[in-house]
């Protein structure tokens, strides 16, 4: 496990320790990662195809998801909603937008979810015994995750002026937290070690680095619980956000964990306005560089 752990921290932080100034190489990079997240879930998906029993198997990982789903809703929402009343935050609903094309949106957080159906029809009826499926996600896992090193430093953004937005930093750390209070509770329910729980509640919505994280360290099986319980955590945020974040900004930017920074950014600045922006974009940033390393340092507590 501790291997693993170093697998996935060194290429992250080697590509965070490089600047570019090239920008047609970062959008080279922006495209290669895109295509490099569908590709590695769907070798998710198909490794999940060729499980021995694996329609067995669904009931028990329906049972976990939701469990994972349920406890982390509670949990984050609470220790946001605390957050909130210590430090409150409010916004001018004449900042707002129109708001996005909601079916773009759902479209779009559709996509991971038939790469991982594409993958795993094709392990279950053609693929069954292909070799070396392992080696290869975890090659690809290991350049994604260069590439998204080298997004994070090259991003335009300052860490500096990152750590200092206190909204932003408090809302990552109660998110993170929380999260972390959640995996505890959830021990019992998902019968596994405290590190695999701690660091399947560590994905903080990031389904495309979660899924194929903890489904390369336990599994696909739980690679597969990993990646349903952050895809459905940005489905919720997506519903979540427009409702809340005129009353509770930060239980609205927080839910959205990772996403913050990008999937659901669009959504909190229309409904929330131009004041949210930096605050989501902190918190997103933070909780994308937390992610990988709570994920390695629990990962290889095993």
């Amino acid at each position: 496990m501790l291997t693993g752990a170093l697998l996935i921290l060194a290429p992250l932080f080697l590509g965070f320790a490089i600047a570019l100034s090239n920008r047609r190489l970062m959008t080279a990079i922006h495209y290669t990662v895109e295509g490099l997240v569908y590709f590695i879930l769907a070798l998710l998906g198909l490794g999940l195809g060729q499980m021995e029993g694996l329609l067995d198997q669904l009931g028990t990982m329906a049972a976990q998801v939701s469990g994972l789903v349920i406890v982390l809703l509670i949990a984050n929402l609470a220790g946001l909603w605390l957050f909130h009343r210590w430090q409150p935050m409010t916004i001018d609903p004449d900042e707002s937008e129109a708001r996005p094309g909601y079916r773009r949106l759902f479209l779009a957080g559709m996509k991971p979810l038939l790469a991982v159906l594409a993958g795993g029809l094709l392990g279950y009826f053609l693929w069954s015994q292909l070799p070396l499926v392992d080696e290869i996600a975890t090659a690809a896992l290991m350049l994604l995750l260069f590439l998204i090193g080298l997004q994070l430093r090259n991003a335009g953004l300052s860490l500096r002026k990152l750590l200092m937005n206190r909204q932003g930093l408090g809302i990552a750390l109660v998110l993170a937290f929380s999260s972390l209070l959640a995996g505890v509770v959830l021990i019992p329910w998902l019968d596994v070690p405290w590190y695999q729980a701690l660091a399947l509640t560590s994905g903080f919505g990031w389904y495309s680095l979660s899924g194929i994280v903890i489904g390369d360290a336990l599994g696909p099986a739980w690679g597969g619980v990993a990646f349903l319980n952050d895809v459905l955590r940005e489905i919720i945020a997506l519903a979540l956000i427009p409702l809340v974040i005129g009353v509770k900004p930060a239980m609205a930017i927080g839910y959205g964990g990772a996403t913050a920074m990008d999937f659901t950014l669009p959504v909190i600045r229309s409904s929330g306005g131009l004041a949210c922006v930096p605050v989501a974009i902190a918190s997103g940033f933070l909780l994308s560089f937390l992610s990988p390393v709570l994920m390695g340092v629990f990962l290889a507590l095993g």
